[in-house]
């Protein structure tokens, strides 16, 4: 049974006793407290939801909100960067637009970038086909889930990790490409997007299989996922490759797994 002494509190100015759910005195005009307390509802989960839908389940991630449950602690230090701007993401992407956008005002410069047939000795195409695009479709994919992912794995851990992950990547990929096919058209950065997209969902993946709490949209990333996985089937010279993209979610998926179990909580 609730106390009488629950049913009010007393103003530290005018000594009047007044409800405990409002902010300011009515009778002073004092303040009591800088927010009024949750009523609790009626009928309430006493556990939360396991996860959210929407792309703006991803967006409400807090890199720095730890959970435990059932043993799997799923907490990030992320803390240091959470309030910093995305800069490499924002470059990365940027970068990825203006090369769109001078490839249409100059079509021979994609051959300088991208790896048409073998390499030859022009080891930079390494770095550089991850920038080229055939198609403006695929590119906004791309160009759309790097700046998504990016920027929520660069939240968690910084910006070298993003850059470190969509160069390396899509080095790794365009050598595998370029070894499995004799005379391949390497461009774009499905297979970097990947790798980002599967680093950033590695910790939910591995606290939706303990069945601990998460919070990111796991569905939500997975059709963005399928979607970079099949563009290079649905046009036979767009560039981009399914080695490639392969590749990088079996790498951005090791990098996230082995980042969590490196930044759980000591016991």
């Amino acid at each position: 049974m609730t106390s009488p002494a629950d049913l009010f509190v007393v103003c530290k100015q005018c000594g009047s006793e007044v409800s405990p759910y409002i902010t300011e005195c009515p009778y002073c005009g004092s303040r009591l407290r800088r927010r009024a307390p949750k009523l609790p509802r009626a009928h309430a989960p006493s556990r939360p939801a396991r996860r959210r839908t929407g792309i703006g389940a991803l967006l409400r991630r807090s890199p720095g909100a730890g959970r435990r449950a059932r043993g799997v602690r799923t907490s990030y230090r992320g803390g240091r960067w959470a309030a910093s701007s995305p800069y490499a993401t924002i470059a990365l992407a940027a970068a990825s637009s203006v090369a769109w956008v001078l490839f249409h005002a100059w079509p021979q410069g994609y051959s300088h970038m991208a790896i048409v047939g073998s390499i030859n000795g022009e080891w930079w195409k390494l770095l550089t086909s991850e920038l080229a695009y055939l198609y403006g479709p695929y590119a906004f994919v791309a160009i759309v889930a790097i700046a998504l992912f990016g920027w929520l794995l660069e939240r968690r851990h910084g910006p070298v990790l993003v850059v470190a992950l969509f160069f390396g990547t899509g080095a790794a990929g365009a050598l595998a490409a370029s070894a499995i096919y004799p005379a391949p058209l390497l461009g774009g950065a499905n297979g970097p997007a990947l790798a980002l997209l599967a680093a950033w969902a590695a910790p939910d993946l591995r606290a939706a299989r303990s069945g601990s709490y998460y919070e990111g949209d796991l569905l939500g990333a997975a059709a963005i996922a399928a979607l970079l996985l099949a563009m290079p089937f649905a046009t036979a010279f767009s560039g981009l490759s399914w080695v490639a993209g392969v590749l990088g979610a079996v790498v951005g998926l090791a990098v996230g797994l082995g980042l969590s179990r490196l930044e759980e909580p000591e016991s």
